[in-house]
């Protein structure tokens, strides 16, 4: 028989550009704010996130590629396409994702909202008691605060702060020397809300009467300009290159050094200009032209620049049925009380958010006060700015703890926070480091040592996610609380490499990126694909934030061509195309959007019926493979292994929250059998 012929595929047939993936991933999140199902105020907040989402796509990602397109031998993606062909892919999809944005603002939540009396009130709707209030606010609170520029040889255009609120407005008129400069600039200070609610008693309506910022000074631009008039006024918006650089390897002081960078961050290079539908084209041209942008750079926006701005509307406005029940976080029992003595009695594994964070709170108070607890050693890389970690750590040091903390201070858009703690764990005696030169401390770890009967006995945490209290409400994370001695000695020796910068020594039980982690994951994705090669059961299951990696998504390929079933939950960027004839029709790919932000990383292996599972901080994601400080941890407990094995089923089952990737690299709701009752993995899990 002859050999069947070998496939050939190109680059595009084998991999999704990943900054297309993301705008599809933002595509997702904005179906939240239409899906009829979820709470009105929860919707609103899907279309802030998406927002959000946006601005940091522009600040981050557009920004390197425009960056890098410049340069005179820009690399090709692993999809086969030049900086330059990404930017010209991307201009269609986020032009149309943002006109999508307002339409759903303005034709589907405003109008809902409105039947539930939260109103955002146009200048044309105040009555004359709204007007009066809103004359005053304007005079007593924004007008000691603005400071408008007018535009002549004298005045040139002023720099722009990232993100910031700023109006042009054409005038005329001459002021008080005699000049008629026809244009004059006024920037919003941060300082002031963006939104302004009005008191009960003007509102009309009740308590959740909004009116804009930009509305009040659109209304009384005229009082900013004595003498003159204000023919038109706009507001816009412009990003920035946000992407913080520091040469590590010159820098003396690491910190000091981030400091300095940080004060530049607000004034990169433009990448994209949002201004007002109704901005005359003349105006809009001239603010392109003054930020060094093309037409394709200019967004204009029928509503708020900001969308994040509404962001403040649940907090603000008392409607309990708008929002998502609430809900309390459990604690198992034996965590309530002596956490070491409970933890040395077996592993324990908590399912944030289902599980409460507060456990891993006491496991640091408790060691803070225990005259048994010698040392704690910490790795922080978003932690807050007011951060119960931190002040445990603080009071551990100042009992005389051994306390040594590893804080991350290039954790993108923390770094001023990250330095204040370092300073702050500083003054208290903890000794801090901030890693090694070149690699981000990512891994999320902590250990105990404590002196007992048998001697020095080390009780380890481990999880998926950042040591962060109020996230822990919100994102989907796994916790493990372990004595299990080997797994101890091997983040010890983490923590040695980090804070002494010896050479690798070899770990027992973790797998530890930029060194193992890779080729462990390699190893065990090739030892399913033999098993499959031989007739036997093969199955991989793994959920992960981004999967872009060029080197694993190859390896998969070669797995589902010989026979491993592959189920892959990926909440965001995703370069993998399944279901490719002849290349991936083993592998599906789900992505879950719901009430909380899916980012644990999980990673099954069937491994002949004796399943494996592993647990980590790290996406399959080059940075996070070779240029971050990751740690992967087994689970040997059977019962805990079981326990996230039934998580994966649920989420594998889903049908209300999830949308399976299409071999295009688009995405389609999944949608429940006739007659089934769709109900969510998260809603399941909360139920657990």
């Amino acid at each position: 028989m002859d050999a069947p012929a070998k496939l050939e595929f190109q680059p595009a047939d084998l991999f999704v550009n990943r900054e297309l993936s993301l705008l599809e991933f933002n595509r997702r999140v904005l179906e939240q704010a239409k899906d009829e199902r979820v709470p009105l105020l929860e919707r609103l907040k899907f279309l802030c996130i998406c927002s959000s989402n946006l601005d940091e796509f522009f600040e981050i990602r557009v920004a390197g590629l425009m960056q890098i397109a410049e340069a005179p031998l820009a690399q090709r993606s692993a999809d086969g396409m030049s900086p330059q062909e990404i930017l010209n892919a991307i201009c269609p999809r986020a032009h149309a994702l943002v006109d999508e944005q307002y339409r759903v603002f303005n034709e589907v939540l405003t109008p809902a909202l409105e039947a539930e009396r939260i109103r955002f009130l146009r200048r044309a709707e105040w009555t004359p008691e709204q007007d009066a209030w809103l004359r005053n606010y304007f005079f007593t609170e924004l007008l000691p605060v603005l400071s408008p520029i007018g535009l002549d040889p004298a005045h040139p255009f002023p720099r722009i702060l990232n993100k910031s609120l700023n109006f042009v407005v054409s005038l005329s008129g001459k002021d008080a020397f005699g000049r008629n400069t026809g244009l004059a600039v006024v920037q919003a200070p941060r300082a002031l809300p963006r939104l302004i609610q009005l008191p009960a008693q003007v509102s009309g309506t009740g308590p959740s009467d909004f009116v804009f910022l930009s509305s009040v000074i659109h209304a009384y631009v005229d009082d900013l300009f004595p003498g003159m008039e204000a023919s038109g006024c706009y507001q816009f918006r412009v990003t920035r290159n946000s992407d913080l650089f520091v040469d590590e390897e010159e820098a003396e002081d690491l910190a000091q050094a981030l400091e300095d960078g940080l004060s530049q961050r607000q004034w990169g290079d433009t990448v994209r200009l949002e201004v007002a539908h109704n901005c005359p084209e003349a105006m809009w041209q001239h603010l392109m032209h003054e930020m060094q942008l093309t037409p394709e750079d200019v967004y204009q926006v029928n509503g708020p620049v900001n969308l994040m701005r509404l962001i403040a509307i649940p907090d603000l406005v008392d409607r309990p049925d708008l929002k998502y029940a609430p809900f309390t976080p459990r604690i198992p029992k034996a965590l309530t009380g002596d956490l070491y003595a409970a933890i040395a009695e077996r592993d324990y594994l908590l399912h944030h958010p289902y599980d409460s964070f507060l456990p891993v709170l006491e496991f640091l108070r408790q060691a803070a006060r225990d005259p048994r607890a010698l040392a704690i050693k910490q790795t922080l890389y978003r932690t807050g700015a007011r951060s119960p970690v931190v002040d445990a750590l603080v009071e551990a040091a100042r009992n005389g703890k051994e306390v040594t903390v590893v804080v991350e201070l290039r954790a993108r858009f923390d770094e001023a926070d990250n330095i204040d703690l370092a300073e702050k764990l500083q003054d208290a005696g903890a000794h801090v480091t901030y890693g090694v030169v070149g690699y981000k401390t990512h891994a999320k770890m902590s250990l105990v040592i404590r002196r007992e009967d048998a001697g020095l006995k080390g009780y380890a945490h481990l999880g998926t996610g950042n040591y962060h209290p109020r996230t822990a409400r919100q994102y989907t994370d796994y916790g493990l609380f372990t004595t299990n001695a080997d797994i101890c000695k091997d983040v010890h020796a983490v923590f040695l490499q980090l804070t002494s910068l010896g050479k690798v020594s070899k770990l027992n039980k973790l797998l530890q990126s930029p060194f193992t982690l890779d080729k462990g994951m390699h190893e065990r994705i090739e030892r399913e694909a033999d098993a499959a090669r031989r007739g036997q059961p093969a199955r991989i299951v793994a959920k992960m934030n981004g999967l872009v990696e060029p080197e694993i998504i190859n390896r998969l390929y070669a797995a589902s061509q010989a026979g491993v079933r592959i189920e892959l939950i990926v909440r965001g960027m995703c370069s993998l195309r399944p279901g490719v004839p002849g290349l991936s029709e083993n592998i599906r790919v789900r992505s879950l959007i719901g009430r909380f932000l899916e980012h644990h990383r999980v990673f099954c292996f069937h491994h002949d019926g004796e399943p494996e599972v592993w647990l980590s901080s790290a996406d399959w994601m080059e940075r996070n493979l070779f240029r971050r400080v990751e740690v992967a941890f087994p689970l040997g407990d059977p019962a805990l292994r079981a326990r996230v094995i039934e998580h994966l089923e649920a989420y594998l089952t889903d049908t209300a929250q999830c949308w399976m990737m299409q071999s295009d690299g688009s995405y389609s709701r999944i949608l429940p059998a006739a007659g089934e009752t769709p109900v969510p993995a998260q809603l399941r899990l909360l139920d657990e």
